[in-house]
């Protein structure tokens, strides 16, 4: 663990990018156990964003959990510094803050009636409160940022929610921060890039993306990988990506009416052939 935070610690504060990524859960403690573990480490990070000297002018999206054991916690992307950033010694409130709407079940939350359950496995499970699906975006270098947890990027018609309100205020990159280190070196880490990739397609807006040990990368809007680290090794990418404005096809009917035109679409095309098919079964075969 002091091996972990220091390393995080030093790449957050010798990092030269307008905007600098880690990934789901960089930071692996509630707040207050971080500040009990390493008292000024999470203030030494907030004074180096939101203040003058190296940090001006950059910002910071970084992984941990917030919250506590009493009033709950989740699992969170805080942003550095806030837009309207504050004096110094602002506090975690005061920044910006995405919480993951789209829970694992059993590895993030119970579902409902299944609680017996896990206490009668007697196995430590996480309970994590749900995030709202339509956050604002985070501002940072001129762009809209849009973050997402994990496998949240494989769900598009929720991606989509924020590109409602207009192109004035959708997103114009997006960045996904994963933890998949439980896949281990499985089809995963290549799954996991292609549906980002999808996503890119289908918004027609760049991605980044700070894994632990997937397949850090910086997508294109046109789904392309312009760098990428090697998965499972030890690495920084420095890349540069071009935010792009506007809002496609798909993020106004999905965001508006989620996947119900294509399960409606679908439904029609079935009805619209069934009298073909049962015609076809009916026909007897000719005889010779």
């Amino acid at each position: 663990m002091p091996q972990t935070l220091a390393a995080e610690q030093k790449a957050l504060l010798t990092a030269r990018a307008d905007l600098v990524v880690v990934p789901e859960t960089a930071v692996p403690l509630l707040p207050g156990q971080l500040q009990d573990f390493s008292p000024g480490y999470w203030q030494g990070l907030l004074d180096h964003y939101s203040a003058g000297g190296a940090g001006a002018g950059r910002a910071a999206l970084i992984g941990l959990p917030m919250g506590d054991f009493d009033r709950g916690y989740t699992n969170s992307v805080v942003g550095l510094p806030a837009p309207a950033a504050g004096p110094s010694g602002s506090s975690h409130a005061e920044a910006y803050r995405y919480d993951k709407a789209h829970l694992v079940p059993f590895g993030e939350f119970i579902p409902y009636g299944f609680r017996w359950f896990t206490e009668l496995m007697n196995i430590p499970l996480g309970d994590f409160a749900r995030g709202r699906l339509d956050p604002p975006s985070f501002l940072a270098a001129g762009q809209r940022v849009a973050p997402n947890i994990c496998y949240e990027d494989l769900f598009g018609e929720e991606l989509a929610r924020r590109w409602v309100g207009g192109a004035a205020a959708a997103p114009t990159l997006m960045a996904n921060l994963s933890n998949i280190a439980w896949f281990g070196p499985t089809i995963a880490v290549d799954q996991h890039l292609h549906i980002s990739r999808l996503r890119t397609l289908e918004f027609q807006v760049p991605m980044v993306r700070a894994t632990n040990t997937g397949a850090t990368a910086a997508i294109t809007h046109e789904a392309l990988v312009a760098a990428m680290v090697v998965p499972h090794t030890r690495g920084t990418l420095v890349a540069k990506v071009q935010g792009r404005e506007g809002v496609t096809p798909y993020a106004w009917w999905a965001g508006r009416f989620g996947l119900a035109p294509l399960a409606l679409a679908a439904a029609a095309v079935c009805v619209a052939f069934m009298p073909r098919a049962r015609r076809r079964r009916g026909e007897s075969p000719s005889e010779n």
